[in-house]
Parts: structure tokens; C-alpha cells; sequence
């Protein structure tokens, strides 16, 4: 544990701090107490901070105190500078020093070191650490003139160990120094002072290696004098010394020779090098002139806006293997030059990071001469990201491309919260620098290939391309965290806001428009603010075949059914192939009824699209399933009959966390087994996210639900689900029943389904089953289950009766 003294300091740095407060932080970098002050320092009560992360309280990573340049600096007892976030959201710096250290979570060792002469020590021990650290031994008998080496002594002279040899013919080996090696060698015998000489020996080999020579008098009980002493080679070191200088020689001329902005710094942002130009514009920008060894975050501790952007550039320096980014080098109340910066990571021999390089260059003859006016047509002028138009066309281009090659492409529409009110309130020059500094965060979280475009006033675009769909949604809920996080401070004004946004994910079947596109992701993006705001609605686009009147009222006929509770429920029976069951066997579909405008029943395939479009999935997932067990609760003598009932799910439905417990508490008052109850997953869903599911399956075993995938075979990965995922029942997709009793290769690959699905002990369904050839094929072919119009219609959840028996009493069921 250690207990921190936290001083906030004041603007001017010659009056004392101001005020402090003390705060206890454990080993995994906990807070376990803090004292009366921390709500006048730091926003939060004690009670607050207590069980939460360190992290709370700061406002970056390179911030924490256990980080090694701040932890090194308050373990030497002085005080470290770490900026704060208050609980308000704003940033203030302060100091941070230790007050007391124990360890609160390790136990006391028991080992002990105890102190071995060095004659007891093994001569193998001995030579290894001679050779591993390029010295040796030596030790001369003065009265008798005779001077006895180690083996590593031999090693630097390249001799053979145990060669003869005298000290007269030992300094011939030195090239230089002869005469001072012999008065060094007879002024320690006579007075005992000890000496330590850098030579330049020649070896037997005749390589060139630097020395240091050291000797001193050793005690001797029988009075004659005795020198010993030890010989290292530091050739190794002055060979990479000769090289760093050469590099660092190399490294300078390179950089200076170049108008470029060239800076390099290491893990802490301390900078390693910076030629000419980077100075002087960097001292132009912020007055101040920087050096080798100084941190970035110190030199513009000035401007905290400048100091942010800073850290997340070269965060992603250090965390990608390079880059380029198009920006001004700092956003401030005047004309600036544009750079186009290149970024790449430095790391050591193991991969890991060291630090980073940039090289600047200055592309404002590009974006502003009158040459460059088409740059100006295809840009924002406020933000230099993609304008509509040329939005648009990089939209369009996608498209075609889609049409040559399958891939997974959305579109994220954002639009800011509230932003009529901060422009209102900070007015257009600060909203504008605002939108200036977060369109360059949001350009550096974005991937390099996506498109990013500024569309209208607070409206932004990102293509986001051959990207499957659940990391589009990682990504989209990424920058809608860096959004609601990134605070702007201009002039004493600060602004904060969040977004909503609308994922539209572009499969196979979207539409070759890019306006309708776009206009299904604003759509998107305005249920998100509708539903609360700072979310993300997500639904694949859909090709319009009516127009958007007809969609609305759509929309409307299916809200007028859920609010009114108006759902038809129809079910369609699974019927036993390979061998009888007894049994119902039942799957329950939904159908909208007609409103008072249009008297037409809406299917899946009409309401479902638009149902995932407007947020609606969810909600007609729920009620379905409560519509049907009411009214399975009003019929307990289908009880003994229902052996399988199941639900079709919606991808909304699949992501919620809250679904499993949804059907636990629906299942608690109905007297049917939960195990009768199967909820159906689109093999789709199952591939874009198979941990999701895995986790949902995982969740509705516990509640006592069985889990079947739907729709298996139609990709390749199906296989591999039907032997990993946890489900119960594999029902295959129509296209590998269509047309089965005349293609053998699809045959093939239905029995190798069904092979695999019954060795993992799970019963197979096969669908669309329309007639009696295909109905013989699947038998053959050991299907356990078939369900089809060549079987059973979709009948009116209502005509679905328990067996009627005739007793003396009278009819039961029926």
C-alpha cells in the first residue's frame, strides 16, 4: 500500500499549494481511503473514490503514479507534476508525493544470503564469470619475480592458458604506456597505494583492444611484498560507443539537412532528438525552444488542448507500426501551416515499444494555393476531413467495388448531442476550433483505409470498409467513448458533448444508391436519439421497394400492434422423420395485422427489416414470447403434449445482456418444463459473433432453455458451429434442402452436417421440406426432424388443442 499527498498548485508557482489531500492506493492500484479534503481537491467524497481504480482521478495512462517515470521520481522522495480530472470534467496539474509505503499483499520472504569466500567458490563459476565479463586475474610475487594469471587473463591476450611467459615479455603487449606501467607497478610497491591505467594492447593475434589495468599491494603475513590486481577489457563497450557516436553523427547531418520537422521521443515523451526546423517551429508556436531530454507534456503544459492531441498522436505511434496524419501542428487563433506527419514506432529487439519518430512536412502550398482549388471542392473547410461530395463519391466507389468482391462494408452516421445549445452558449469561433481539434481525434482513432467526412454542421461520416460487423460496432462505440470524453478548453470556455450514431451495415443485398444509404444511416442515428442519446442503432440496409410513406406507416402499423398488443401468432409443427416421437413439436411465428388504412398482414420478411431498422427487434422478440406462454399457461392440459416450442431471436435479442433473465422470470410462473422452450440463433448472427452467442447459450442452458441454430449450412463455418458451439438442435438452411433428392454434392454435404451434429449429440431439423421426394431424400439420409408445407402449414396459435378423450364423465381436451 501507498499513501500519496496530492497539492494542487496554483497559476503562480512562487505561492505555496494551495490545497491537499491524501489519498491510500493498494498494490493493484485501488484507492482504500481518502481523506476530509479530497472532495476540495478532486470533486469526489471519500466514500466516492473507495474500491475505484486510480485511474479515476487522472486523466491519462502516462499519469499514474505506478507509470515507471512517476513512480522512479517519487520513490527518490520527489515530488512528480500529474494532471487531474476533476469530478466537473476539467484538467488541473498537481503534485504528487509519497507519504508512506508497506506491503500490503506480500508475505515475508524466508530466503537469507550468506557470505562465501571466494576460495570456496567452484573454478568453473570462476572462468564463466571471467569470459562473461571480459577480465582476468593476476598476482605478482615481488622478492621472487614471479606472477601467476587466471585463465581469462590469457583469454585477452589470446594466449593459451598455462603458456610461458614473463612480465618483461607481458608488456610488450602494450603498445603505449610501457614506462608508466612499470612506475606504477614500483610506486605501489614501495608506498601500497593502489593504481587503475587505460591501455591499448596488442594481442597475440594482433587485434587492437582497450584495457584498464587496476593493482593494489596485498597484505602478506610473511612481510614480502605482493601485488595483485585485474585486467579488464572494455573493448565490447568502446566499439558500441564508437558506433552510437557514429549513429548519433549520421542522425543529426540527416535531420539537419532537411527543412522537415523531425522529432523522435521515447515511451515517456521525453524527446530523444529534434533537429532545426522542429525547434523553430515549435518555438514559434508556443515560445519556447526544445531540447534533447525535456518532455513534451512539460513544454506545453501551457496549452492543455495542444498537450492531449500530443499524447493521443504519439499513443498511436507506439501502439501501431506507422501512419500519416494531415493536420496544423498546433489549433490556434491564427493562419497555421498544414503538415503532413509520418509517424513510426521504434521498438527493441524483442518487438517491444522504445518510442517513436515523426517527420513533418509542410503541404500547405497543396491545400491553399490557387492550384489546389480542387483540393478545397473535396475537403471541409473548417476541418480539412472529406466534404459531402467527395463523401459520396468514395461511397460510391465502394459500391462498385462491392459488386467484384464479397466483403462486410458499414456506414456510421454520428451526429453531435445538443450542439445548437454550445453554439449558443460559446459561440461559432470555439464550436468551430472544436470541431477543428476533434475531427483530428477522431482521424487518429480511425482505421487508415476508412473514410472519414464532416457532412453538415455537427454531422460526421465514417465508411468503414471490409470490416466484419461486430468489430464495426467495437469501433463505432470506440469513437462514441473518444467523443464523450474529449474536453475543449479555449479562453476560459470549456466543451464537452456526446453523440448518437446509426451503424448501417451494407451485406450483399444493399442498395447501389448512396443517397438511400446514407438516408437508412441517418434514419439509424435518429432512433439513437430518440432512445435516450450517446448510443448506437445498428441494422443491415435494406433495399427500398417502397417508398418512405410506406415505410412509416409501416413503422406505425407495428407499433400500433405491440402497444396494443395486437400480434398474430401462428405455429408450424416439426415432424419426427427417422423414427416416431411422441409429442407436439411446435415453432411459433408472428404476423402484424392490417391497420384501419391498409387491411394487409405484414410477414417477417416485410416488418422484421424495418422492425431492426426503427429498434424495434427487441421489444417484438419479448412480446411474442409473452404473448405465448400466457396463453400456454390458459391451456395446462397441453402440458403433458409440449415437448418443443421455440422462438425465433433477433440479433437485437442476441446482444442484450438482460435476454436470459427476461425468460427465467417469464418461466417461473407457467407450470411447463423450461426444457420444452427453444430459442432459435441465425447461423449469421452465430458466425459475427460466436462469444456473444457462446455466452447466450451458455445462459439459457442455466435457465433450463434449449438453444438451436438456425439456418446451418449457409456458410463455412458451419461445420465447425455444429461442432463447438453449445446448442441442442442444428436445423439446416433451405438452400441445402432445396433441390436435394437431385444434387449429390449437396447430399453429401447434408449428411456430413448431420454426421457432425449427431456425433456432438445434437438432433438436426431439415426445413422447407415442399414434397415427398424431398421428404424421402431426408429420410434416407437420417435427418431426425423435417418441418414444411409438404408436412404442416403455419396454423393459428389458437387451433393448437390437447388430444380429446371421451370418459364417462364427459370430454377432455379437444
Amino acid at each position: 500500500m501507498k499513501e500519496f499527498v496530492i497539492s494542487r498548485c496554483r497559476p503562480d508557482q512562487s505561492s505555496p499549494p494551495s490545497r491537499s489531500t491524501l489519498l491510500s492506493i493498494d498494490d493493484q492500484g485501488r484507492i482504500l481511503h481518502a481523506d476530509q479534503h479530497a472532495e476540495a481537491v478532486l470533486g469526489y467524497e471519500a466514500s466516492e473514490l473507495q474500491g475505484h481504480p486510480v485511474q479515476t482521478v487522472l486523466a491519462s495512462r502516462q499519469d499514474d503514479p505506478f507509470a515507471p517515470a512517476n513512480r522512479h521520481q517519487i520513490e527518490r522522495g520527489q515530488k512528480a507534476l500529474v494532471t487531474f480530472r476533476h469530478k466537473e470534467g476539467f484538467f488541473y496539474t498537481a503534485s504528487l508525493s509519497l507519504r508512506q509505503e508497506s506491503r500490503d499483499s506480500d508475505k515475508a520472504a524466508s530466503a537469507t544470503i550468506s557470505y562465501r569466500s571466494s576460495a570456496n567458490i567452484d573454478p568453473i563459476l570462476v572462468r564463466s564469470a571471467e569470459g562473461s565479463a571480459a577480465f582476468g586475474a593476476w598476482e605478482l610475487n615481488v622478492s621472487q619475480n614471479d606472477m601467476a594469471w587466471s585463465e581469462g587473463l590469457f583469454r585477452i591476450l589470446e594466449l593459451k592458458p598455462g603458456t610461458e611467459i614473463t612480465p618483461e615479455q607481458a608488456l610488450y603487449y602494450c603498445q603505449t604506456g610501457q614506462p608508466r606501467v612499470r612506475a606504477m607497478f614500483r610506486r605501489c610497491i614501495r608506498d601500497g597505494r593502489p593504481f587503475s591505467l587505460s591501455l591499448s594492447i596488442l594481442t597475440a593475434k594482433q587485434h587492437v583492444r582497450q584495457v584498464t589495468l587496476n593493482g593494489q599491494r596485498l597484505s602478506n603475513n610473511t612481510g614480502a611484498p605482493k601485488l595483485g590486481g585485474i585486467l579488464v577489457d572494455h573493448t565490447r563497450d568502446m566499439i558500441r560507443d564508437n558506433d552510437l557516436r557514429k549513429a548519433q553523427t549520421l542522425l543529426a547531418a540527416t535531420t539537419q539537412a532537411t527543412s522537415d520537422l523531425t522529432a523522435a521521443v521515447d515511451t515517456n515523451l521525453n524527446l530523444l532528438h529534434c533537429n532545426h526546423a522542429y525547434a523553430r517551429q515549435f518555438a514559434k508556436l508556443f515560445g519556447v525552444v526544445p531540447a534533447v531530454g525535456q518532455n513534451l507534456k512539460t513544454l506545453l503544459e501551457d496549452f492543455p488542448n495542444e498537450r492531449r492531441l500530443a499524447e493521443r498522436l504519439w499513443k498511436k505511434a507506439f501502439e501501431r507500426d506507422s501512419f500519416v496524419v494531415e493536420m496544423p501542428m498546433a489549433h490556434l487563433n491564427r493562419d497555421l501551416p498544414v503538415f503532413e506527419f509520418h509517424y513510426q514506432r521504434m521498438t527493441d529487439e524483442q518487438g517491444e515499444p522504445q518510442g517513436a519518430v515523426h517527420v513533418a512536412r509542410d503541404v500547405s502550398s497543396r491545400t491553399n494555393h490557387a492550384g489546389s482549388s480542387d483540393y478545397r471542392i473535396r475537403h471541409d473547410p473548417v476541418t480539412g476531413l472529406m466534404n459531402r461530395r467527395e463523401f459520396m463519391n468514395r461511397l460510391q466507389r465502394a459500391l462498385e467495388q462491392k459488386k467484384r468482391r464479397q466483403s462486410c462494408d458499414s456506414l456510421l452516421f454520428l451526429d453531435l448531442d445538443d450542439f445548437e445549445s454550445v453554439n449558443e452558449r460559446v459561440g461559432n469561433g470555439t464550436c468551430d476550433r472544436y470541431l477543428r481539434e476533434l475531427a483530428g481525434n477522431l482521424g487518429i482513432r480511425v482505421r487508415q483505409r476508412d473514410a472519414l467526412a464532416r457532412l453538415s454542421g455537427d454531422t460526421f461520416a465514417i465508411l468503414i470498409e471490409n470490416c466484419p460487423q461486430n468489430r464495426a460496432r467495437q469501433l463505432g462505440d470506440e469513437i462514441l467513448s473518444l467523443i464523450a470524453d474529449f474536453v475543449f478548453e479555449w479562453q476560459g470556455q470549456t466543451v464537452q458533448t456526446t453523440a448518437s450514431g446509426g451503424l448501417l451495415v451494407m451485406d450483399t443485398d444493399a442498395p447501389g444508391e448512396p443517397e438511400q444509404l446514407l438516408s437508412q444511416a441517418a434514419d439509424l442515428c435518429h432512433t439513437a436519439k430518440t432512445s435516450g442519446r450517446n448510443r448506437i442503432h445498428t441494422a443491415s440496409a435494406i433495399v427500398r421497394q417502397a417508398d418512405d410513406i410506406t415505410a412509416g406507416q409501416q413503422v406505425d402499423q407495428i407499433r400500433a400492434a405491440l402497444d396494443e398488443g395486437r400480434l398474430i401468432l401462428e405455429y408450424q409443427s416439426l415432424k419426427p422423420v427417422a423414427s416416431a416421437t411422441w409429442g407436439d413439436h411446435i415453432e411459433i411465428l408472428c404476423r402484424i395485422p392490417g391497420s384501419e388504412d391498409n387491411q394487409e398482414l405484414l410477414r417477417p420478411d416485410q416488418f422484421l427489416p424495418i422492425a431492426e431498422r426503427y429498434d424495434l427487434a427487441k421489444r417484438l422478440d419479448r412480446q411474442v414470447i409473452s404473448t405465448t406462454l400466457e396463453w400456454l399457461n390458459q391451456h395446462e392440459l397441453l402440458e403433458p403434449r409440449l415437448k418443443y416450442c421455440s422462438f425465433n431471436l433477433s440479433l437485437a435479442s442476441v446482444l442484450d445482456d438482460t435476454f436470459a433473465d427476461f425468460m427465467e422470470q417469464s418461466l417461473r410462473h407457467i407450470s411447463f418444463d423450461p426444457s420444452c422452450f427453444c430459442l432459435e440463433i441465425r447461423e449469421a448472427h452465430a458466425t459475427q459473433y460466436p462469444d456473444d452467442v457462446a455466452v447466450l447459450c451458455d445462459a439459457l442452458h442455466r435457465v433450463g432453455c434449449k438453444v438451436a441454430l438456425d439456418g446451418a449450412g449457409a456458410s463455412v463455418e458451419s461445420y465447425s458451429l455444429a461442432a463447438k458451439l453449445p446448442v441442442d438442435i442444428i436445423k439446416l438452411d433451405r438452400r441445402m434442402v432445396a433441390n436435394l433428392e437431385e444434387d449429390e454434392v449437396q447430399q453429401v454435404m447434408v449428411e456430413a452436417l448431420h454426421r457432425i451434429a449427431e456425433a456432438a449429440g445434437k438432433t438436426t431439423v431439415a426445413t422447407f421440406i415442399e414434397n415427398d421426394d424431398t421428404l424421402r431424400k431426408v429420410r434416407t439420409l437420417g435427418i431426425h426432424y423435417g418441418q414444411g408445407f409438404r408436412l404442416s402449414r403455419p396454423q393459428p396459435l389458437a387451433e393448437l388443442k390437447p388430444v380429446a378423450v371421451d370418459l364417462s364423465t364427459g370430454r377432455i381436451g379437444g
